[in-house]
């Protein structure tokens, strides 16, 4: 029988939580529980580029284009769309808090006079600029390499932390300078310029300036790679989130995609908040938490649950399953599924259970290639969950 979910819970692969949602929706949400509780928001919003953004899904004769998003808003209704989220943002950051804005040359600069209007010129932090290598080259303009980052804060209270970005300068001579030893064994090295001398010591650190050249953007065969189109390194969420957040922060990102954000915060210790209305963005961030290892230790006190929340799905779905024992284990068998008379085989598949409207994930297989065996070990009514290449899902009970 098929029971119908608007959440599914994994005690690791947190901690934090995705919503299948519009950002504007969700905004209207998040800030009656969270008004004044967020300490970082990363935007990487649409560019306005007028394209239609797509993701090839499987391999072979079961591959699948879909969807992830159109960005063809017009000029008005962009900036009138951005400035109803960036006002929601503003509410939901604490004092402490800060906003880094993602765009590129498009919009970047009528973005920042919202953020002015909003945050108030007073409260701008850095135009970041991320240059990168990638891609043709141009020849009827100099090649366009690289986005802009708008990085402002909540209030003078904001927590900034250049220390948490710094690299060790490192062995490298610089500037003619001599190298030398002190009492202490530590390598240093010193220059004398307009009758004073510069020492700096190997392991001093090198903080980052407002140009970040340093961090590449993922090419073609990059092991993060999720096949989403506008996916960005982890190295630059790395980066925003050790400066602008401590471990246990509570960090939002309105715009996932490919899950950068919530992977990142999951390695760092900070608590996430993921948006995206798209499933295929549901479906990526699912597959790189549940590979992330973070289940909690007995002296770990940070939160390692990953709940998913979104619409109910009523698309037609027929599976063909069964109930198999071996030995004293028994397994769900699936042979078959297939939505809207759609023959495309699942992306992902897990065994449960379900209270009230909540599906709690028991075992998943976040690449089913079918028939495939879950293991049922529930004590309640076990309850299989599928899902198709374009996000449809479907939750059926076992008996």
């Amino acid at each position: 029988m098929r029971v119908y979910c608007t959440e599914e819970f994994h005690p690791a692969g947190g901690g934090g939580q995705f919503i299948t949602a519009n950002a504007l929706d969700a905004l209207e949400t998040l800030i009656d529980r969270y008004e004044q509780g967020v300490r970082l928001i990363y935007l990487d919003p649409p560019f306005r580029t007028g394209e239609s953004f797509k993701m090839k899904i499987g391999k072979g004769k079961q591959a699948q284009t879909v969807v992830l998003y159109e960005d063809k808003l017009d000029e008005a209704e962009y900036l009138d769309w951005l400035k109803r989220i960036l006002l929601g943002c503003h509410r939901l950051l604490d004092p402490k808090g800060s906003i880094y804005l993602h765009l590129d040359y498009r919009m970047s600069h009528k973005a920042r006079l919202l953020l002015d209007e909003i945050f108030g010129e007073a409260n701008f932090m850095n135009e970041i600029v991320w240059a990168y290598r990638s891609g043709g080259r141009a020849t009827r303009c100099y090649p366009r390499k690289h986005d802009t980052i708008l990085f402002y804060r909540k209030s003078k209270k904001v927590l900034f932390n250049i220390k948490a970005v710094g690299t060790p300068r490192g062995p490298e001579r610089r500037n003619h300078m001599k190298r030398f030893i002190d009492e202490d064994g530590r390598i240093g090295f010193s220059i004398r310029s307009g009758g004073k001398t510069y020492t700096y010591y190997e392991d001093s650190l090198i903080y980052p300036s407002d140009v970040w050249s340093d961090i590449e953007h993922l090419q073609q065969k990059d092991r993060e790679r999720t096949g989403f189109a506008t996916q960005k390194p982890e190295a630059l969420l790395r980066r925003i989130l050790s400066a602008s957040s401590e471990p246990g922060d509570l960090v939002l990102d309105l715009f996932s995609g490919s899950g950068t954000t919530a992977a990142v915060a999951t390695k760092l210790d900070r608590r996430f908040i993921a948006v995206d209305q798209s499933p295929v963005a549901c479906a990526l961030l699912r597959k790189r938490q549940l590979g992330i290892t973070s289940a909690p230790t007995l002296t770990d006190e940070a939160p390692h649950a990953l709940t998913i929340r979104y619409p109910v799905d009523r698309t037609p779905c027929r599976i063909s399953a069964d109930i198999v024992s071996k030995g004293e284990r028994r397994f769900v068998s699936l042979k078959k599924t297939a939505f809207s008379a759609k023959d495309a085989a699942p992306i992902y598949a897990a065994s449960g259970y379900v209270e009230g409207a909540c599906f709690h994930a028991e075992y998943t297989n976040c690449a089913p290639k079918l028939p495939i065996l879950l293991p049922l070990v529930t004590e309640h009514t076990p309850v299989l969950h599928v899902v198709s290449v374009h996000g449809e899902q479907a939750f059926f009970t076992l008996e």
